[in-house]
């Protein structure tokens, strides 16, 4: 099971239960702690670690391997956070890229019991006490109840035009979009003509986030753009981080905003945030080199999504 195999929630805490984005209310304070901070409070996660009540963080391998999408249902939404992974179809294939299932479960597994434990997010667990993530199609109406949608491997997407309706919907109504986890040139030109066609760039243009970016405060102090790769990638090639070599060297943290300045698409290009969550008990350098900073970035995501 891993130094980090077994977790118990832990008091450091900003937020109350919060609701979805359409409707429904939401409370909580913002603050913000060190990155520094947050590599002590994982590290008493782990040494709190129960068999009693445990969330469980995977470790690779074993059941979570390639499992099939897991479908968002009505029930699913309670007022309390369900980490929503956005299905696609993909068009193309890049290397070390999986299309919609990119670090499906496991990253959204060990996001979403980090979360429960670094802040008082109320986060959607089953009927055995593990998170209770989910896929959901962007046609689906029940999109409409997330309040961040996650995607990963986006350079791959082509949308039909009913999801390019269904997703200018719900960015308009107040949704949040996170994409992570597509490296160099082509993918990139990809997706931003992808989503240029659910957003008007003329209208809502793509824009270079700056570090003192409301995102990069929402509770912890993120003061540098991680780049990290993959771990297979960060193993195979000597600690190396650019995964497509000098076409991915300058790493990117960019977004589309509103009318109102309201950040609706968050986009990481050129790094792989997710997998410092999905790996991070399976390599104690690997996690302490970049895992404490991605889940930093994660948490002010979330944070900033259900308070904006």
């Amino acid at each position: 099971m891993g130094a980090f195999g077994l977790i118990r929630r832990h008091p450091l805490s900003i937020l109350g239960t919060m609701r979805g984005p359409f409707g429904s209310s939401s409370r909580g304070a913002s603050a913000s702690r060190t990155v520094r901070h947050l590599v002590l409070a994982l590290g008493f996660c782990a040494l709190a670690a129960s068999a009693v009540f445990a969330q469980r963080i995977w470790t690779g391998g074993g059941r979570f391997y390639r499992e099939p999408p897991k479908w968002v249902k009505e029930a699913d939404f309670d007022g309390t956070f369900l980490y929503c992974r956005g299905f696609y179809t993909p068009v193309t294939r890049e290397a070390g890229g999986q299309g919609w299932s990119t670090d499906y479960p496991g990253a959204d597994n060990n996001f979403s019991v980090r979360l429960a434990e670094l802040t008082r997010v109320q986060v959607k667990l089953n009927e055995n006490r593990q998170p209770n993530f989910g896929v959901v199609s962007l046609t689906d109406p029940l999109l409409f109840k997330c309040p961040l949608l996650f995607m990963e491997d986006v350079g791959t997407a082509e949308f039909s035009e009913a999801e390019v309706q269904a997703l200018r919907a719900y960015f308009l109504k107040g949704g949040f979009l996170w994409v992570d986890d597509f490296w160099g040139s082509f993918a990139w030109d990809r997706w931003s003509q992808q989503i240029g066609r659910v957003l008007s760039p003329a209208e809502f243009p793509i824009v270079d986030l700056p570090l003192t970016h409301p995102i990069m405060h929402t509770l912890y102090d993120v003061r540098e753009y991680l780049q990290v790769s993959s771990i297979q990638f960060w193993y195979s090639n000597g600690g190396a981080i650019s995964e497509r070599g000098a076409d991915s060297a300058q790493v990117h943290y960019r977004g589309i905003q509103d009318s109102s300045g309201r950040l609706m698409v968050f986009m990481t290009h050129n790094t792989d945030v997710a997998d410092t969550w999905e790996r991070e008990g399976e390599s104690r350098e690997y996690f302490d080199l970049f895992s404490p900073r991605g889940y930093a970035i994660g948490v002010n995501a979330v944070i900033y999504a259900l308070t904006h």
